[in-house]
């Protein structure tokens, strides 16, 4: 049997959405035959070339088209667009990068309105380097035919999403429905004509589609519904992010004139089912976690009594089939976080399923994809990860947990260093007080160069309220740990849970400004609260202070709802100064300006004090280690060891002999002078430590080696500037 894979427009250009290479990694574990595509970027590679940007430059010649000014800046400059936008595409996919010295040289792009924003951009960028400044402009050329796409020829189109608003809170299929059954516009047809393409090359028997965002709803279901009218020997399943948080309760009957089935939750086990129902081998009640159409009704098949599949045992993503290198890197946004979202090619990985914590009110915990936490060794990992390396030739990688364990980061970092491997990841986390200086440090040593976590509301009544386990005090210390350590962070900001008050929001922004010109945050950006069906608050929103006001659900999505909340604020006023802060902030500007700038109505004067975050920061950078923390030594091995003679001990007032080891890295040279035989004690305990097992390397171990070989309490070592020394040089307790 064979499955053909899609993630249908549009999701991501500068990387593939991992859902896919997810399922083909799986079965590659049963023999199963698959294929895959992404036509979010091949449909978007069709719209931007001469040959697409033809079609839409003689569509509005066609129709004389009324334009506003901005759009009409751009189609008055056709000819240039298609003398440029098949050798700028090729830049932005890396494969010419002396192009970068013409953008920049001015002249050779067409400019739109996006264009008049340069000069702020500048100053927002700073004095980046050539490559990205072109890129930069390159993005800007991209966004400005966009802009005419979207308002002449399809008011659906977005570069990362597509009829969007169709697919957001469609509680009734009706919209959707008129929709997909309608003649097919430009870009939709664009779709098809791949779609028939694929299905007449592999001839698949059921086709995966997979829907992440409501951007790609739409197109799911356009898709789903052709193979239908025009494959009706293919079976069509529908799965991902959209479905397993909106569809859990769908019953309109019309959906699977689109789709024959739709699995929830892991997609593993469901999609094997699947596979055996079509071949015969099991019943159709005996599926798992599956919608179908049953006797002309909708029936949720739940009748299976396996097990979802262990972590371990899924294989590992297959990014074959993908054309990696089309993929496009832009830099549209100064925001650091979001430009590691869109610039670059990142293979995903998840080092864990669900969430460790499972508590917060505002997430959709009651769901699977959540609620159920099973992590992986970090020994099975680095064998995936050195396999998508060897498969994919790069070496990024966005491990897209909810939240990352502390504890087997941790292991991941080890087993990064052990086996010597040039790995760059970045993670999302929760700001627990686990992450240490030494922990963050050790993260850094194995490639993690970012990290996102939820400060929320930064406001430790609301962040109790919410369960999330953190305090503002907290969340600085983590975040400077990690600053410190060469980590950039960033913070997810809310604003709008239920019951904050003016003041709240207000004291909330003091904070974050605080955390900004402490230096100890450089990215970050605010949501406003939503409530989600699946959350605690969304199932409980009397338990919150808020009432739950629609919308009534018609047979098809169900996920955001509407909701008052009588003892908050006005949370929408505040929505533009505090995203403008930010874009301040974020550039190390306006940090000394008063709050009130930001809004254009009068607000309370915040009550936090002007040196909050920086007293919460007046702690010692090394904590006391524990006996059970494991032992790493990151600062190579010593490159001279220099004799010095005797000196005098100032704490005992005894001569003894000293030794200076210096230690070189790439960041520098370390030194650290030690008395002869606890130098010769540390130069032999590296050794050791090498070879020592990493569940055995812990601190008791240490003390114990260093009383037995040099005969002194351990605390005398601790208490000597050498042991300051060595810990700057790179001993860490993780």
């Amino acid at each position: 049997m064979k499955v053909l894979l899609i993630t249908p427009p549009f999701t991501q250009l500068n990387t593939p959405y991992p859902a896919t290479a997810y399922l083909k990694g799986f079965f590659n574990t049963l023999g199963v035959a698959s294929y895959q595509a992404d036509l979010s970027l091949e449909v978007a590679l069709s719209i931007l070339s001469k040959e697409g940007l033809q079609s839409v430059f003689q569509s509005l010649l066609d129709t004389e088209a009324e334009l506003s000014d901005g759009a009409f800046r751009v189609f008055s400059q056709r000819k240039k667009y298609l003398a440029t936008i098949d050798p700028v595409v090729r830049f932005l996919q890396n494969k010419n990068p002396t192009l970068a010295l013409t953008i920049t040289a001015g002249g050779y792009l067409p400019q739109g309105p996006r264009f008049d924003q340069v000069s702020e951009m500048d100053a927002a960028f700073g004095s980046m380097g050539t490559y990205d400044k072109a890129r930069h402009l390159a993005t800007l050329y991209l966004e400005d035919l966009g802009d005419l796409i979207t308002e002449a020829v399809d008011p659906h189109f977005g570069f990362s999403r597509y009829a969007e608003r169709l697919g957001r809170t469609t509680s009734q299929f009706d919209e959707m429905y008129s929709a997909v059954t309608a003649p097919p516009s430009w870009i939709p047809g664009l779709m098809l004509q791949k779609v028939q393409s694929l299905m007449q090359a592999h001839h698949p028997q059921l086709v995966c589609l997979t829907a992440p965002f409501p951007g790609n709803v739409f197109a799911s279901m356009l898709i789903g519904y052709y193979i239908k009218t025009h494959f009706p020997a293919a079976k069509v399943c529908f799965g991902g992010g959209y479905a397993n948080t909106e569809l859990r309760r769908v019953y309109d009957a019309r959906v699977f004139e689109c789709i024959d089935f739709i699995t929830l939750d892991d997609g593993e086990a469901p999609v094997q089912h699947l596979l055996e129902y079509l071949a015969g081998q099991r019943d159709i009640t005996a599926l798992k976690r599956t919608f179908c159409l049953y006797g002309g009704v909708v029936s949720y098949m739940n009748g299976s009594e396996s097990k979802d599949v262990p972590q371990r045992e899924v294989g590992t993503p297959d990014y074959s089939d993908l054309k990696l290198d089309e993929y496009i890197s832009v830099i549209e946004q100064i925001n650091p976080m979001h430009r590691l979202w869109s610039d670059g090619r990142w293979n995903k990985m998840t080092l864990a399923h669900g969430c460790y914590w499972g508590k917060c009110a505002f997430c959709d915990i009651s769901l699977d994809y959540i609620g159920r936490y099973e992590p992986v060794s970090a020994a099975l990992l680095c064998d995936r990860i050195e396999e998508i390396i060897g498969q994919t030739g790069q070496n990024g990688f966005h491990f897209v947990d909810e939240a990352a364990p502390p504890a087997l980061m941790r292991d991941l970092a080890l087993e990064i260093i052990r086996r010597e491997l040039t790995v760059v990841w970045w993670t999302n986390i929760r700001f627990e007080k686990s992450f240490t200086y030494d922990l963050c440090r050790l993260l850094r040593e194995s490639g993690c160069i970012a990290v996102s976590g939820g400060l929320e509301v930064a406001s430790d009544r609301l962040l109790e309220k919410m369960q999330k386990g953190v305090t503002v005090a907290q969340v600085a210390r983590v975040t400077e740990a990690f600053t410190k350590s060469g980590v950039m962070v960033h913070a997810y900001l809310m604003y709008g849970f239920p019951t904050q008050t003016d003041q709240e929001t207000v004291d909330s922004l003091e904070r974050v400004r605080q955390m900004f010109d402490a230096g100890i945050l450089q990215s970050a950006f605010w949501h406003q609260f939503a409530m989600t069906a699946h959350s605690p608050v969304g199932l409980h929103p009397a338990e919150y202070g808020v009432v739950h006001i629609g919308p009534e659900f018609g047979g098809f999505a169900e996920n955001d709802y509407y909701h008052e909340d009588p003892h908050g604020a006005h949370h929408e006023q505040y929505a533009e100064g505090l995203k403008l802060s930010l874009y301040y902030y974020m550039q190390g500007m306006e940090l000394d300006c008063p709050l009130q700038q930001w809004f254009d109505f009068p607000i309370p004067r915040t009550k936090v004090p002007p040196a909050f975050i920086r007293e919460c920061l007046q702690e010692e950078r090394y904590q006391e280690a524990r006996n059970h923390d494991k032992v790493c030594w990151i600062g190579g091995e010593p490159v001279e060891i220099i004799q010095l003679g005797k000196k005098r001990s100032r704490k005992e007032k005894l001569e003894a002999t000293y030794v200076e080891l210096v230690f070189s890295r790439t960041t520098g040279q370390h030194s650290v002078l030690m008395s002869e035989d606890r130098a010769a004690w540390f130069v032999d305990f590296l050794q050791k430590l090498e070879l020592q097992s990493q569940r055995e390397a812990t601190l008791s171990w240490m003390i114990s080696d260093y009383e037995a070989i040099v005969g002194e309490p351990f605390d005398e070592i601790t208490s000597s500037l050498s042991w300051e020394a060595l810990r700057n040089a790179g001993l860490l307790f993780v």
